[in-house]
């Protein structure tokens, strides 16, 4: 919504009344898919950031923005509080497909990542160069937004007189901020790729490497390494291009193909998580003495952080003898069949 409302005041504002509105709404409005946890957490998991945070799904994401704009609007009309100008509505339905897509590039800066081409093709992409919850770039559109609201403020009482269209020049310093922090991050973020595809691990020669983004600290990275027989986590410091093993690596061996893992495997939660999951780990371990089953837990290592409660992105499938599901839930959420 920061970043919406940013784009508004850089002067699209000054094409019609209720941009800036519009901007911030639709920036926000693609999140709407957390209802579908109301249908349970599979359901939730399998769709947040589906079709709503999709390219096809931009059209979609402006009508809904406008719709919750123009009820705000009557009630303005209502109240006797005329714009100057009447909105244009077709520009805004514009500026709506440019505020959801303004949410599918944020989400694509993160390690969640987004699939933009959803329904037809379900691949997810991720530039995974910053944390999910950035302070820095927080920081940096509040003060865009809020300081030339003040210091408006403090000229209408020097001045006695009102400043249209104030905050043109604090968005402009918001966004730029915001494409700089994008820029520093994204060269660290090579270095840190550099330095882990530099090494051998355990005699093993990696396959893959990635680094996930810690917040603030641009040159501390979650690093993760796939090798023939074993996925292993370690941080990496992107400035020194070095990593230390002493600061809490995790190496998990890939699981046998046993009937169990298969079952978890082919289960719909396994599926979708499996999707979904850039190094996936399975841990099973049998149910209570006396019940029979197992409780398979699926993790993804890009979320392992040695110092970070992973739970909310972790989820779990139990197993009867039968290896039929019994109850599945992605975090802290466990729902029983």
């Amino acid at each position: 919504m920061l970043s919406g409302a940013c784009l508004g005041r850089v002067g699209l504002n000054r094409t019609t009344s209720l941009a800036t509105a519009v901007l911030a709404v639709s920036a926000e409005i693609p999140d709407v898919d957390i209802l579908l946890n109301l249908g349970g957490p599979v359901l939730g998991f399998a769709h947040h950031r589906g079709i709503t945070h999709a390219l096809l799904g931009l059209p979609l994401n402006s009508a809904l923005a406008l719709a919750v704009v123009y009820g705000g609007y009557r009630l303005l009309l209502r109240a006797g509080r005329v714009p100057r100008t009447p909105p244009r509505w077709k520009l805004l339905f514009v500026y709506g497909m440019l505020g959801a897509f303004s949410h599918m590039l944020l989400d694509f800066t993160n390690s969640y990542g987004v699939r933009p081409f959803a329904p037809f093709y379900n691949r997810w992409y991720s530039w995974d160069i910053v944390h999910i919850v950035e302070p820095l770039i927080l920081i940096a559109l509040i003060a865009g937004l809020a300081l030339p609201s003040l210091f408006a403020l403090i000229q209408e009482e020097v001045a006695s007189h009102r400043v249209a269209h104030r905050g043109r020049g604090g968005a402009i310093f918001a966004l730029v901020c915001l494409v700089l922090i994008w820029l520093v991050r994204d060269f660290q973020h090579r270095r840190a790729l550099a330095a882990l595809d530099s090494r051998v691990y355990h005699g093993a020669e990696p396959l893959r490497v990635s680094a996930f983004p810690y917040p603030i600290n641009p040159f501390r990275w979650h690093g993760v390494v796939e090798t023939e027989s074993f996925l292993e986590a370690l941080p990496v410091d992107s400035l020194a291009s070095e990593m230390d093993a002493d600061l809490g690596t995790i190496t998990r061996y890939k699981p046998e193909e046993t009937p169990v893992i298969r079952a978890a495997r082919e289960s719909e939660l396994g599926r979708v998580y499996l999707d979904w999951a850039q190094y996936p780990v399975l841990e099973v371990e049998p149910l209570d003495a006396g019940q029979g089953g197992y409780v398979i837990r699926f993790y993804d290592l890009r979320y392992l952080y040695p110092d970070r409660d992973t739970r909310l992105l972790a989820a779990r499938l139990d197993l009867d003898s039968q290896l039929n599901v019994v109850a599945e839930g992605v975090g802290s959420r466990l729902r029983r069949r």
